[in-house]
């Protein structure tokens, strides 16, 4: 057993706000080198962290002697070389999601990760919500029999204004976008909550802000992304499903009170759960939510509370104690497998909506 994992971070975003927080107040382990696409970057956040080794580029992360875990928290086109790279130095890999820009990457990525016998991970840190999980168990445990119809619904307005500049989530070669972002949380969600594969997907994508300041140039740049989509889905049927549709609706520019919630609608009642972690349940004909009373996740210090966050802190430390024994494996947590199969219906979305019908999901 290793007593003390290291970790090695790629990206200065989400892993500053989230991953070196959350693995700071991990019990055995330890950060010790960072890179960025901006090395002045890296070097704000290793002094902020006391992280010892700041890298040329990512290279220096992946090459690291005394790096274990290598955390890919860039934008999806680095995705699968940085996590190539990664494998075949040997090290396991936590990739943050969509997985790739596309489902060819994805499965490269899989293969590589399966020929290395590696801990490969995909970051949908929602799976580690105890809300979630409970829920996840009290669909096995039959309380709502088979499922008939699910929804999942997001609602922001980070992107609504115009005056937000333009990055690399505006960009479409840099896999930005609500679908990629958050849809597939979406998908990875319906997925592991029924145990079953999307069939076909119908789905409707939109760009509301059609343009936005780039802060280099100082001129307008055209968006090529999407901010709005919708998706009609069908699930396989299974243990849990039969007949199963779904739908998804994702905005980042809708403007009121956030959401973020799962509905399940079976035979014999309901679940939904709701932000922060808020869990019901409904029978049939009772025609009220009864709240179902879940102990909320913990949450690591300096970090902002929200699901991300407190998933996350929950994830970190089961990666950290899957390294220190040894295991190629992390209870909940989505697989290369995972994300190749979430990447696949990614896929058909974009093919849905530039074709204006539905699309089988092979």
């Amino acid at each position: 057993m290793k007593e003390t994992i290291g970790i090695g971070i790629i990206g200065t975003g989400f892993a500053r706000t989230t991953q070196l927080p959350a693995f700071k107040a991990c019990a055995g382990a330890r950060v010790v080198a960072i890179a960025s696409g901006h090395r002045e970057n890296a070097e704000a956040v290793a002094r902020e962290f006391d992280i010892p080794h700041v890298a040329d580029d990512w290279r220096g992360v992946v090459e690291h002697r005394d790096v274990d875990l290598v955390c890919i928290t860039t934008p999806p086109v680095t995705h699968r070389e940085m996590t190539l790279a990664a494998l075949d130095f040997g090290k396991a890999v936590l990739c943050e999601k969509p997985t790739a820009m596309n489902a060819d990457e994805a499965r490269a990525m899989l293969e590589r990760a399966d020929e290395k016998s590696a801990l490969a991970l995909i970051d949908h840190e929602l799976r580690f919500l105890r809300g979630r999980q409970v829920l996840h168990d009290l669909l096995r445990a039959g309380e709502i029999g088979r499922v008939r119809h699910v929804k999942f619904s997001f609602r922001a307005d980070s992107r609504a204004g115009a005056d937000r500049g333009w990055d690399w989530w505006s960009d479409e070669r840099a896999g930005g976008g609500v679908l990629g972002a958050i849809g597939s949380h979406a998908v990875d969600t319906l997925r592991w909550l029924l145990d079953a594969e999307v069939t076909r997907v119908c789905a409707q994508l939109a760009t509301h802000v059609g343009e936005r300041m780039d802060e280099r140039t100082i001129a307008l740049r055209r968006v090529t992304t999407d901010d709005e989509a919708n998706l009609l889905v069908s699930f396989a049927d299974g243990e849990f499903t039969k007949g199963t549709t779904g739908a998804i609706a994702l905005s980042m520019v809708e403007s009121g009170q956030p959401e973020h919630r799962v509905e399940l609608y079976g035979e014999r009642g309901a679940l939904l759960i709701a932000e922060p972690e808020e869990l019901y349940r409904a029978q049939v004909g009772g025609r009220v939510w009864q709240r179902v009373e879940v102990l909320p996740t913990e949450l690591a210090p300096g970090l902002r509370d929200g699901s991300w966050s407190r998933g996350f802190t929950n994830f970190a430390n089961a990666i950290v104690a899957a390294l220190q024994a040894g295991a190629r494996e992390v209870a909940y947590a989505a697989t290369f497998a995972d994300g190749h199969r979430n990447q696949l219906v990614l896929d058909a979305a974009r093919e849905s909506h530039a074709r204006g019908c539905w699309v089988s999901v092979n």
